[in-house]
């Protein structure tokens, strides 16, 4: 299998110099199916390396013989918060995880300090060099004595550091707007926090202990900033989410056009592969493409997507006008199946997720589950779908044109330290296969 990179940035520009490079290899090695794999959140250049060395191991156990396998590792500004672990992406997998949350084990850490490192100060400034301002007024506040005034503050910040960065690219489960809906205008600042602190208890995170000056137990104020922080790691986590669809449907979609316009070299067979974030962008990639038919992209996986799960719904069930969602009918757009992995044991997904997007406390379209609006793909699979449990290697799955597979990978993707759970637990032979069988190259 041969190893390509490509490059965006925040806003779905490539780096026309890495494109030349790629036509060049594509040209100079033509190859019938070409694989473009997105990472996630929090992947600098060297955990995006290893996730793209180590995928590209798993992918080519599982190439029959005829096929010529070229892998395209998708870079894009996406590294924020060092301190949350991601199993398996060091360099060195396993030598920093601090536990592991599997089938029948809860495990608890102690939550940080409510601070920002000066390390996290610049990485987010990095990321959102709009926002200097106000993440500064931010970090002066989380750094500063906790008192309710202070904390009203703080959520008025982060309101204005929004609006400072925002990119609007909405799933469609809620109407247009740059802002989440735990910075509307009738949210007030213990509603959010507190949502956000008791998220942390919920994914096994003790609140009470580990640092921030007073924080202790039965000091509400002290749980209030660190969900304060919390809420910041949210706000950020929408942004991403924003940049992801922006990403996909500028950069990505109208590069893969390119390539399949281009007549210096057979056109390959082109499957997408996207983790957490990055399913978004390989998702919103479709809504870029160039009319065609048959569509050069065969197949796409989504792993663990950090995006709602109605994004593809023709008809929304808590929407009485009947809107759909932001990709409805762009399954017409892959030339075969789209498939969801999906876990019960990621965290990151199925309880903090929802939070940042939430508009209200009560949903009456799920009686049993107040957030079941803002349930991601990576945690329930896409709405509607039909849904398998994970199978071996050389399981047959139902794959099929033009439709949604949901797998439910949660005997395998299981590991992983709170308050994120397994969310990048995918490193497994299974997924491996499903990426393989769905794009037809294991025969």
């Amino acid at each position: 299998m041969i190893n390509w990179r490509i490059s965006f940035d925040a806003q779905g520009d490539v780096d026309r110099a890495e494109e030349d490079q790629l036509v060049a290899q594509l040209r100079e090695h033509p190859v019938t199916d070409l694989v473009m794999f997105s990472h996630g959140w929090n992947n600098d250049e060297a955990a995006a390396a290893s996730l793209y060395e180590r995928w590209s191991d798993l992918l080519s156990a599982h190439v029959g013989a005829g096929h010529e396998v070229g892998f395209v590792g998708i870079r894009w500004p996406s590294q924020l918060w060092r301190d949350v672990p991601i199993p398996d992406f060091d360099p060195t997998p396993r030598g920093t995880a601090t536990g592991a949350a599997g089938l029948d084990e809860t495990v608890t850490v102690a939550a940080d300090g409510p601070a920002l490192t000066a390390q996290q100060l610049d990485d987010l400034k990095t990321l959102f060099p709009g926002g200097d301002a106000e993440l500064d007024e931010i970090a002066d506040l989380l750094a500063a004595e906790q008192s309710q005034v202070r904390a009203d503050e703080m959520l008025d910040a982060m309101r204005r550091f929004n609006d400072a960065v925002t990119v609007e690219s909405t799933d469609g489960e809620a109407p247009e707007s740059g802002r989440p809906g735990m910075l509307e205008s009738g949210k007030t600042a213990n509603e959010v926090f507190g949502a956000y602190a008791n998220a942390l208890v919920v994914s096994g995170v003790d609140v009470t202990g580990g640092g921030g000056g007073r924080a202790g137990l039965g000091d509400q104020l002290g749980k209030l900033w660190k969900g304060a922080k919390e809420a910041l790691r949210g706000l950020s986590y929408w942004q991403m989410k924003n940049r992801a669809g922006a990403v996909g449907a500028s950069g990505l979609g109208p590069l893969i056009g390119r390539i399949a316009a281009n007549g210096d070299f057979p056109t390959p067979r082109i499957h997408l592969v996207g983790h957490s974030f990055g399913a978004r962008v390989v998702s919103f990639a479709l809504t870029g493409l160039p009319p065609g038919d048959p569509s050069p992209v065969k197949s796409v996986t989504l792993l663990e997507g950090a995006f709602s799960r109605f994004a593809f719904a023709d008809v929304l069930p808590f929407d009485s006008t009947s809107t759909s969602g932001a990709l409805a009918g762009m399954l017409a757009r892959v030339d075969g199946p789209l498939t969801v992995c999906f876990s019960s044991h990621d965290t990151a997904l199925s309880v903090s997720y929802p939070l940042a997007s939430f508009a209200s406390g009560d949903d009456s379209a799920g009686v049993s589950d107040p957030l079941f609006r803002w349930r991601a793909i990576g945690s329930l699979g896409a709405y509607d779908a039909p849904t398998l449990f994970v199978d071996r290697v050389g399981t047959s799955y139902p794959f099929a044109p033009g439709a949604i597979l949901n797998v439910d990978s949660s005997a395998v993707v299981k590991t992983g330290s709170p308050p994120s759970g397994a969310h990048s637990d995918i490193f497994h032979p299974e997924l491996a296969w499903i990426v393989a069988s769905a794009a037809r190259l294991t025969g």
